[in-house]
Order: C-alpha cells, then structure tokens, then sequence
C-alpha cells in the first residue's frame, strides 16, 4: 500500500461485520444534541446515531453526491422555492421501536430554529441559523400526515436539499427531549445507539436493533461496536494511534508535527498515512467591535503584518498545506484567485504596508490586543505564536490566550459579549461549508443576521448590508454559473472588509491504524467517512501493519 492511498479509492475494503471501531479524540464533542453542534467530525459522526432528512455519499468523480436519507427523495420544490416538500420511508424506528414521524423531524427542526417557542423562554444553539432565517415562522413547518413534511420560505432557496442534509432535521421525539441534558443522550435513529457517555471521557455505542439496512443508503454500519476515548492530549492521541490503541483520530485534523516527521520518513508507517486535500480553510478572525481593530486600517496592518510562512511551518509545512489568499478554497464552487493582502514573495509579511496602513488609522506605533487558540490543538496554538511575533515587528502586541475545543464557541470565542468583555480582537479559526455550495461555505461567516449571542460563526461580527444583499440574491439564483460569480463578489467583498485573514488552504497528514478498513474520504465533511468506516477480520496485523 502507498503513501496517500485514500486519494485513489477505498483503503483496506471489506465486507467483514463485526468487531470494534476505537476513535481518540483530544477533547470532547461540541455537543451530541444535533440542534447544537457545529463542529465538523461531529456531524460527520452523529450521523451514527440519528439521520437527517437528506444525506451524502461520493459521486463518481469523488465528490460529493445528495441522496435521500430518512426523506424518500430528495425535496420537491414549488416553482418559486418558496415550498418544499419531503416524504419519509416507511418502517425507520427509534431505538425503542417506535415509529420515527414526520411530527419528530418537525420538533426537531423547531427546537434548532425556535427554541423559545418549544421551550418558552430564549435558547441559545451552538449550530447554524439557516432554518431560523429562512422559515417563515415556528408555523413554517407543516405536517398533513405521518409521513410528511412541508417547508415554507420567507425568501427563495434554490439549495434548500442542502438544508435538509444539516444535522438538526435529525428526529427527535418530544416526549424523549431532556433539553439541556439531550446532549448527553440523544435518542438514535440511527444504527447506533448510546450504551454509556461520560463526557470527556470515553463514547460507547452499541447496534440500534431496530436500525434495518435496506432502508438506508448512507450508512454500513459494519462494526458492532464504536468507542471514543476522549480528552486525551495530542501527542497521546498519536501515542496510542501508533500503539494500535485505536483505528481513528476523531478530529480528523492529522497528526502532531513531531509525529508527521517520524511517520513521513518510517517506510513502515508512511503506507498508513494519508495526505488529503480537505476542503477546510486555516484562518483568523479580527473583530470589528473591539478596540483598535474597529478601524479597517488597523485591520488591514494585521493582514499584511501576518507571517504566513511561519503558520504554515506551525501546521507541518507543504505537507500540511498551501498559503491561502482567499476564503473560499478551491474545492468550492465560486473559488476564484486572488490576493487582496500581499505578504511578500516569502510569504512572511510586507511590513511597510502594514505600517502605512497603521499610520492610516493612527497608530504609527501599534497597539494592543489578545488572540484566542485552541491549546489542546497545538498546531493551531503554535500558529497562533507565530501570529502573534509576526505582528509584533509592527508594534501590535498580540498576547495569545489558551481554550479548551469543546467550549471555544459555545462560552468564549463564538459568544460576541464575552470577547468583548475580554479584549480579544483575534480569534483562531478553521471553516469548511456547511455544504459544499459557495453559500454553504459563506452565509454563516459574512452575514450580519448570522451572529449569534453564543456559538457564532461570524467571529468577525461582519455587517455590510452589501454582503447580506448578495448573499440573499445568489441562495435565490438557480444558474449555477451565475451563482458562482456571486460567491467570488461576497469573497473578495469580505476580504476588503479585512474581517478575515486565510492563511492555509488544509491538507491533513493523517495516520489510521493498522485494523481500519473501508477507509475513504467524505468531500462533504473534509476527513474520512466515519458511515462507512470498519474494522478487518485480520487481527494477525501489529501496530505498523
């Protein structure tokens, strides 16, 4: 087997069922209550236990392929796309038996969208806002019959099926709703079902024995049983991966950069390593609220100030990524090359411009502010360090304070009011779409009715009436060429708001473990395909296969 053999098919295929699939995870999840979770290996991996509306496999050419999951066919639009309608298969159970109706999906949708209406009281939701924005109202879901359901839209939505494929249009049953406390055991639909969660500590799933596999087109469900080890440091996580005390790093995020060095140069380890382009773009945010940072000047000094050479180094180097330029990576549709913020031919910084710019805003001698990281992500922690000295030979003194991944968006960089309170005018920051259309990747970054008092995406607190315009008027276009150029004008818009700065178009240097079969790349979700994934019956394998 080959170096970065997940990018010409399937790795170790095998129809051997049976067994256990370990994941390790530095942290824990985001949340495992799908109305509020935004963390991509969550999604990828929630769809263990319950199914959306609609899902997705890899089409011919590797890309990635909407197909109707608990829904029969993909939605069925009016003429306007202002209603969309969905029938849900017959015989999809609960993991008590009972019957999974379209009343479960329309909780489940309201209590994302509207949870004060289903609770009475404000509820903040760590996830997307599309059906809040989108849906004329909580009586914007209507179901005639068990086994329908029929949404109705303020404002067109040509991609609606995109929608129908998030996470919260997972069934929930209302009389099973523990809300807050969902997130510990969310009821499955899926072929797994929780058998114990301590959070932080370890997942245990075992087989929903009402789960039926004719029914459902996304998922093997090949292992009897998943664990996740949870909140274990990052050299650990690789520690036991090459130890063979585990198949998977659930964050998919690839290795540490000590460890990518000995596995790239191990002739016995370097077959197990897969070098993936995945879709995500590394950034960091500059909040337009705070401080110094409420003037574009000041944001753009920090732009032209970033030494982008030395984050990438940070991440691994070239095998780790390309230096980015734009927001939107060239995976998706709308990507078009530019680059608003030189940084030199090394790309290590133009400091004069930077300094013009400074002299702009009026602060020839720099200024203060904080950056918020991820310390459990070290990459992302070391990137920061590099950040902050970059900006440093321009005077913006940048201390980098540490967070922990399972609340950075839920009680501290994704709350708008706690940044503020804090002074921290940078945030740390990776983003993929949310579905692999130029909205998907940009609505909830660079639209102003996107910020969210807790779990918000748009760190920047980006406003511009112009951006909001555009973006209502590409969901609305069904020409898909049109559509794109749309997504490049909100790119480049947002790029001279300076709100914004990538640095790193992501490859992941990711090592799997010697018993992992069925190993493939999910282009929806940027890391491999946890529906799909298994174990072999080959337990002869030591750990460097």
């Amino acid at each position: 087997m080959a170096f970065n053999a997940v990018a010409r098919g399937i790795v170790n295929p095998s129809e051997h069922r049976g067994g256990t699939l370990r994941y390790v995870r530095t942290d824990d999840f985001d949340s495992l209550d799908p109305a509020d979770t935004y963390y991509a290996y969550t999604w990828n991996f929630i769809r263990l236990l319950g199914r959306p509306l609609v899902g997705y496999t890899t089409d011919a050419e590797g890309g990635p392929r909407l197909v109707p999951d608990l829904a029969r066919s993909l939605g069925e639009a009016s003429d306007d796309a202002l209603t969309w309608t969905y029938r849900l298969r017959e015989g999809i159970r609960f993991e008590d038996g009972s019957p999974v109706t379209s009343r479960d999906v329309r909780y489940a949708v309201l209590r994302s969208a509207f949870p004060e209406h289903v609770y009475g009281r404000p509820v903040t939701r760590g996830g997307p806002a599309y059906f809040r924005q989108y849906l004329t109202g909580p009586d914007g879901i209507e179901t005639p019959d068990a086994h329908t359901l029929v949404f109705r839209l303020r404002e067109a939505m040509a991609a609606f099926d995109y929608l129908a494929a998030l996470p919260a249009t997972i069934p929930v049953p209302r009389e099973r709703d523990s809300f807050p406390d969902y997130r510990l055991g969310p009821v499955s639909s899926g072929p797994y079902r929780i058998e114990t969660y301590a959070p932080g500590t370890e997942l245990l799933l075992a087989r929903n024995p009402h789960w039926e596999a004719s029914t459902d087109p996304v998922r093997t469900a090949r292992p009897d049983r998943i664990t996740v080890r949870l909140g274990v440091s990052g050299p650990e996580v690789d520690r036991i991966l090459l130890a063979g005390e585990a198949d998977i790093d659930l964050a998919g995020v690839g290795v540490q950069p000590e460890t990518q060095e000995r596995i790239l140069a191990d002739p016995l380890l370097r077959p197990r390593v897969d070098n993936p382009r995945t879709g995500f773009v590394w950034l960091y945010c500059l909040n337009r609220n705070i401080g110094a940072l409420t003037d574009v000047h000041a944001r753009r000094a920090v732009q032209y100030a970033t030494d982008k050479t030395a984050m990438l180094a940070a991440y691994g180097g070239d095998a780790a990524g390309e230096i980015a330029t734009t927001l939107l990576p060239a995976s998706v549709v709308g990507h078009e090359p530019f680059d608003r913020y030189p940084v030199g031919p090394e790309g290590a910084g133009d400091l004069d411009a930077a300094r013009r710019e400074l002299a702009l805003a009026g602060l020839p001698d720099g200024f203060r502010t904080k950056i918020a990281a991820r310390e459990d992500r070290r990459k992302e922690w070391n990137a920061a360090i590099a950040l902050s000295k970059g900006l440093e030979r321009v005077g913006i003194l940048a201390e980098v304070i540490p967070f922990t991944s399972g609340d950075y968006f839920t009680k501290a960089a994704g709350v708008p009011a706690y940044a503020r309170a804090h002074g921290i005018g940078i945030v740390m920051f990776g983003w993929a779409a949310d579905f692999p259309d130029g909205y998907g990747f940009l609505q909830q970054i660079t639209d102003s009715r996107a910020i969210k008092e807790s779990g918000n995406q748009n760190l920047g607190e980006l406003a511009s009436p112009h951006i909001d315009a555009l973006l209502d008027t590409g969901a609305a276009t069904r020409d898909e060429k049109e559509r794109a150029a749309i997504w490049a004008a909100v790119d480049r818009a947002a790029m001279d708001e300076a709100v914004m700065c990538p640095y790193m178009y992501v490859k992941s240097v990711v090592l799997r473990g010697a018993q992992a079969a069925n190993v493939t790349m999910s282009p929806a979700y940027g890391m491999y395909d946890y529906a799909v994934l298994s174990v072999s019956d080959d337990e002869g394998e030591g750990p460097n296969g």
